[in-house]
């Protein structure tokens, strides 16, 4: 069985490559930035998951996860976001509250327990915040789909997922009445500080970069963000 800090450098290395950059490999020190902790740990890390072959190191400290590390790194992401979905949807606890609850929850090792809540759940496809939930084999499918920032004035989008677990970004997104599904017009972009003026639920408000690059979107005429291949 796996430590929770080995599972933890798994599903870093998959948000580095797969979710974020569509990369095959990750840097130590880019490892060691995401996981607040100094390159000398990570490359320390690196060696003990080489030596029960769950990644392959090459040159230059970039990291590759083999199949087998690539499954169970799956598998701590799949138990983290079904988690999200049963404290969200049948507990009442706010979008912002879940993530953290759920990395203590991620690290129980039961199939038995996790196919069944899967079950439960009715088997969503999505977690609260728009991310894909690998299935019971970690196969995961993640929709085409690219940030605010990159839509182009004039256009509509939907939101799908935020890029920004943490729970003051999710506070502010509810201050301003933003939710997953809602469309948005894109009305104007300050090309000097990239400031957007955006159109929503019929309200119309400045936000920033830190806001726009956080949230992915599809285009509005896509019913489902997993059959949407407009932004690809």
């Amino acid at each position: 069985m796996l430590s929770f800090t080995e599972e933890n450098y798994l599903k870093a290395i998959i948000q580095l490559t797969i979710f974020e950059e569509d990369a095959t490999e990750v840097g130590v020190n880019q490892l060691a930035t995401r996981l607040s902790v100094k390159p000398a740990t990570a490359s320390d890390m690196v060696r003990k998951l080489k030596d029960k072959s769950l990644v392959n190191s090459k040159k230059y400290g970039k990291v590759t996860l083999t199949n087998v590390g690539l499954i169970s790194g799956m598998m701590v992401i799949r138990r983290h976001r079904l988690w999200e979905t049963f404290l969200y949807d049948h507990l009442n606890f706010t979008w912002d509250e879940i993530h953290e609850l759920a990395e203590e929850l991620e690290h129980i090792h039961s199939d038995k327990l996790v196919n069944r809540l899967d079950q439960f759940l009715n088997f969503p496809e999505f977690d609260p915040h728009g991310d894909a939930i690998p299935n019971e084999k970690g196969e995961i499918i993640i929709p085409f789909r690219k940030i605010l920032s990159d839509v182009a004035a004039g256009e509509v989008c939907k939101i799908i997922a935020v890029k920004n677990n943490t729970a003051d970004f999710l506070q502010y997104v509810d201050k301003i009445g933003l939710q997953i599904d809602d469309t948005i017009k894109v009305i104007d972009k300050e090309q000097f500080d990239s400031l957007t003026t955006i159109n929503f639920k019929g309200n119309e408000i400045v936000v920033s970069p830190k806001l726009t690059d956080n949230i992915f979107v599809v285009c509005a005429k896509c019913l489902k963000a997993k059959d949407c291949k407009c932004y690809s």
